[in-house]
């Protein structure tokens, strides 16, 4: 069983036992969270109505906070001498997927 979820802006492929970077969520490791079912798929069954979906949860516990790869802002003027860096990393919370509630 499997399903797709909706994780901080981003659909995730997710199964019981699968740990992944989604955007950051507030809670300490141990914490679960719930994210929102889009589909699901059991064996040949696949589930996307919205009512039914509505009363399956996915549930996922926080494992650790993270960090983004880091990527450079650079902005450059030509013959005015203008030049600007900026750097930035995205916060971000490792889960794992605990259950799949249908």
């Amino acid at each position: 069983m499997y399903a797709i979820v909706r994780a901080g802006g981003r659909q995730e492929k997710v199964s019981v036992g699968d740990v992944l970077l989604i955007d950051k969520v507030t809670g300490q490791p141990g914490d679960a969270v719930e994210l929102t079912p889009l589909l699901l798929v059991d064996g040949t069954t696949v589930t996307s109505d919205a009512d039914k979906l509505s009363k399956a949860s996915v549930k996922a516990e926080v494992v650790k906070a993270a960090k983004g790869p880091k990527i450079v802002i650079m902005k450059y003027k030509n013959k005015t001498g203008y030049r600007k860096r900026q750097g930035h990393r995205q916060p971000l919370t490792q889960v794992k997927i605990t259950s799949i509630d249908s």
